[in-house]
């Protein structure tokens, strides 16, 4: 009897055995060789930094840049950002919320396990600041404290109202930055903005803070410059070494994803009658570099701008003298133009190198800013050397895209002495002088860009009123969220479509957008 029971023991414990190597085989034959079993928190927020830079050329390349009347097209289908009846192109950036939205809350969620990891929670808490800020100021009300949770929380989340958004963004700004700690675990290298430098983090905070505080001066002055102030006390970017930055390299995955568009698209290389998208650079832009002499010309024409020139051999030749420069006229054609050829196009090599970087943030946006905030009253200092230094900066910027983009001193120095801030205007005139040179600061950056206008209504745009527009005629203020949110978030979509001009169409205006 003994004996017969250890024999089914050992059966047994044989039969375990072979189970369990079945059950592991099994598990094996499953699991994807190519998959993270645990959140990779370093991967994650390397992609989360370029599948956000990667939203940015979503159909603002073609017509946020028209829409604000810095390039022109004479297309009704591909591009008619100049002519306001696309709807379809402003839905894109709501990617966000399965792309980088999704990586970069499964990058906070696993660094906040270990004490160790303050900086890498810190670090994707700002950038998380960074996506939502866009989407708010394209979008208003949108999904915020309930996004991205719905294995753990609901499906269908709430859409905060952006005031109450903006107030949370300052807050996270503000924790992550008091938390960032240079003796404690970075990303380093997978940091491809700033290599896990601790330091240089803390002052993107502080400068996107001040720009969210900025935000608010149309709508609650006494709100916008109590942020403005705690940016300011925080140490925003004033030098080139803390530009925020995500680099590229000209290799088939790695190249700039504007450029590689536009020169698929559109800008290719030589001049091409039949260019896709229709586009050149306006002649509102254009004008306005120009100036009325060559001592009141921006330097950044010349680098910026070109136009391809016929040679005897009917080859073209890129040429960026002053005075060959045309821009077309937004919303006058429909159909290929006869004289197509005689328009500027932007200078592939330098504005749409496939190395370019994408400048998320730097020095001549925070001086702007800063001299903005002076004249507004909101801060003390020197609004003319702000100004100065955030023109040097703009300009200084162009460097980062190649040798072409290199503007000499001398040439910047004879512009400012020509072009001085004015000190003797009214506020407005000082707002508008300032805004103007981020709406040219801003030619690769179109979501700041649209912003930034809505909020200052500088510089002054003259609508086209094209047949068979959406808008009446008028400029849009806002985007459009998809359509397959009243079918999925319907209570929630409706609530926030009722709180926002009771419509979900270009012209509702986001909260701080105050007509």
């Amino acid at each position: 009897m003994k004996l017969n029971r250890i024999n089914k023991i050992v059966a047994f414990l044989t039969m375990v055995i072979v189970l369990t190597a079945c059950t592991d085989e099994l598990a094996k034959m499953n699991k994807n060789p190519n998959a993270y079993e645990e959140v990779n928190p370093k991967f994650l927020f390397t992609r989360a930094l370029l599948t956000q830079a990667n939203l940015n050329p979503n159909g603002n390349r073609f017509n946020n840049m028209q829409m604000l009347q810095q390039e022109a097209t004479y297309s009704e289908v591909t591009a008619p950002g100049d002519k306001y009846f696309a709807e379809g192109y402003v839905r894109t950036n709501w990617g966000a919320y399965a792309g980088c939205l999704k990586d970069i809350n499964l990058v906070i969620d696993a660094s906040s396990k270990d004490p160790n990891n303050i900086n890498l929670r810190s670090v994707a808490r700002i950038w998380r600041v960074y996506i939502y800020h866009q989407l708010t100021d394209l979008y208003g009300d949108i999904p915020y404290t309930e996004a991205n949770k719905g294995i753990s929380g609901s499906y269908t989340p709430k859409y905060d109202i952006q005031s109450d958004i903006y107030k949370n963004m300052v807050v996270e700004l503000d924790e992550s930055a008091k938390a960032l700690d240079a003796s404690k675990t970075t990303y380093g290298s997978s940091d491809l903005i700033y290599s896990g430098n601790t330091t240089s983090w803390k002052q993107f905070a502080y400068s996107l803070m001040l720009r969210i505080g900025m935000r608010l001066s149309k709508i609650d002055m006494a709100e916008s410059t109590r942020i403005v102030k705690l940016a300011i006390a925080g140490g925003p970017i004033t030098t080139a070494g803390a530009l925020a930055k995500i680099p590229y390299a000209d290799g088939a995955l790695t190249r700039n994803p504007l450029s590689d568009q536009a020169r698929i698209l559109d800008y290719v290389d030589g001049q091409n009658p039949l260019n896709v998208q229709g586009s050149k650079m306006s002649q509102r832009l254009i004008d306005h570099l120009k100036g009325n002499s060559t001592t009141t010309k921006d330097p950044r024409l010349n680098v910026m701008s070109i136009l391809w020139v016929k040679q005897a051999d009917k080859t073209y030749k890129a040429d960026t003298a002053t005075a060959l420069q045309k821009g077309m006229k937004n919303a006058q054609f429909n159909g290929y133009p006869a004289d197509f050829e005689s328009y500027s196009e932007p200078n592939v090599d330098v504005v749409y190198s496939y190395s370019a970087p994408f400048v998320v943030m730097g020095p001549a946006e925070v001086n702007f800013l800063l001299s903005e905030a002076v004249v507004r009253g909101m801060h003390t200092g020197d609004a003319a050397a702000y100004y100065s230094d955030g023109v040097k900066a703009a300009m200084a910027q162009w460097a980062l895209f190649g040798a072409g983009g290199v503007i000499s001193s001398d040439k910047v120095t004879t512009y400012l002495a020509y072009n001085p801030f004015k000190t003797a205007g009214t506020v407005n005139d000082k707002v508008e002088q300032i805004s103007t040179q981020k709406w040219v600061l801003f030619y690769l950056d179109q979501i700041e860009n649209f912003a930034n206008w809505r909020r200052t209504e500088y510089p002054v745009l003259i609508p086209t009123n094209y047949p068979g527009n959406i808008t009446g005629g008028r400029i849009p203020r806002r985007y459009i969220v998809p359509e397959s949110e009243e079918t999925l978030n319907k209570t929630n979509f409706l609530a926030a479509k009722a709180r926002q001009s009771g419509d979900n169409t270009l012209l509702s205006r986001v909260w701080w957008d105050k007509p």
